[in-house]
């Protein structure tokens, strides 16, 4: 089965220098140069939407190697694309919500209606105590999270906001120009936690998942769209991560997934990932071989020869998926391999 052109395809920028925990140079540097060409290229090639994570350090080749702000480069790359979406995460711990509206929304009219959000809840204490945030426990960060939502979305929306929270109060907040976007630039969320997803389905636009198989990302779906509407909401999109590649033969395939997975536990971004599970709730049980591959990017299945990718692209799209968002390595070089096989 042929994958549908109604899914779109998105990519993880590459802002750590790589997606993968046990390959130290993966030949894809944590630049401004490196990441403007890619930017620009993947639009050429079919690519429609890039994810920018934001973390100030580096949680996968170790907290000394480098990383880029999210938010600048966010700026930068809206100036130097024309069809890009940009999605770039955002942590409420780490931006005040009236003032960050106002900066979004100039990103938006630079991008020229192109911006998009992905709201994280914080996860890294060692990080946040490293660049004087408070670091909150886990319901708490999401009770944050929901008020911190509300003042951005109601400064996007009236001429005077106010609020008053446990978190946040403004007065008669005046933020012009409002966002390009109507009614407001798309909100993507992910978490695994009851806290988690009734925030999201009630006052986010999407919903995305860490990699998993096509029927259970069905059974995440499901339960999600019925939460939406108990809201009485229109339906979320949905966004999976995965793990991509493609090649000519079985043995080939294989041999790049011994690659990719060759554990190695004194790699630098061992520790980091620790501190990750210890911070968050998951639904299942991370393997210790998953640790070389972010964001459990290979149980979405989409590695193999481009038909077994395409295959399970179709199963994706038919358990209701419309986005994914994939990571490449070396980034460049596989995504120019993914579009010339799969998407074209």
């Amino acid at each position: 089965m042929p994958a549908k052109k109604g899914i779109r395809y998105g990519y993880w920028m590459p802002v750590f220098g790589g997606w993968l925990r046990n390959v130290e140079d993966e030949q894809m540097q944590a630049t401004w140069e490196y990441t403007s060409k890619l930017a620009r290229r993947s639009e050429e090639i079919g690519f429609d939407l890039s994810l920018i994570a934001e973390l100030n350090m580096n949680d996968i080749k170790g907290i000394d190697a480098p990383s880029l702000d999210a938010w600048s480069t966010a700026a930068a790359l809206a100036a130097v694309t024309k069809t890009l979406e940009l999605m770039v995460a955002v942590r409420p711990t780490f931006h005040l919500p009236a003032l960050f509206a106002k900066q979004a929304a100039n990103i938006d009219h630079i991008s020229n209606g192109r911006l998009a959000l992905n709201v994280v809840s914080s996860w890294w204490e060692q990080e946040a105590r490293m660049y004087g945030v408070d670091f909150e426990r886990h319901d708490d960060r999401y009770g944050r999270t929901s008020e911190w939502l509300d003042v951005v979305n109601g400064t996007w929306s009236q001429q005077n906001f106010s609020y008053t929270g446990k978190y946040y109060q403004t007065q008669n907040t005046v933020l012009e120009p409002k966002p390009v976007r109507s009614p407001r630039p798309p909100i993507y969320a992910g978490g695994e936690s009851e806290a988690a997803k009734n925030l999201i389905a009630q006052k986010c636009d999407a919903y995305v998942m860490h990699g998993d198989s096509p029927a259970h990302v069905a059974v995440k779906i499901a339960d999600m769209s019925a939460r939406r509407e108990k809201f009485g909401l229109d339906r979320m999109q949905f966004g999976i991560a995965g793990y991509a590649f493609t090649r000519e033969s079985e043995s080939e395939v294989a041999e790049e997934v011994e690659r990719i997975t060759d554990v190695k536990q004194n790699a630098k971004g061992y520790a980091n990932y620790q501190q990750w599970l210890q911070g968050t709730q998951l639904e299942q049980k991370m393997s210790i071989q998953e640790y070389s591959v972010s964001n459990r990017g290979l149980r979405s299945g989409l590695v193999g020869t481009p038909s077994q990718v395409q295959e399970q692209i179709g199963k994706f799209e038919e358990a209701g998926v419309d986005l994914l968002l994939l990571q490449f390595s070396p980034q460049l070089d596989e995504m120019e391999r993914f579009s010339d096989s799969v998407i074209r």
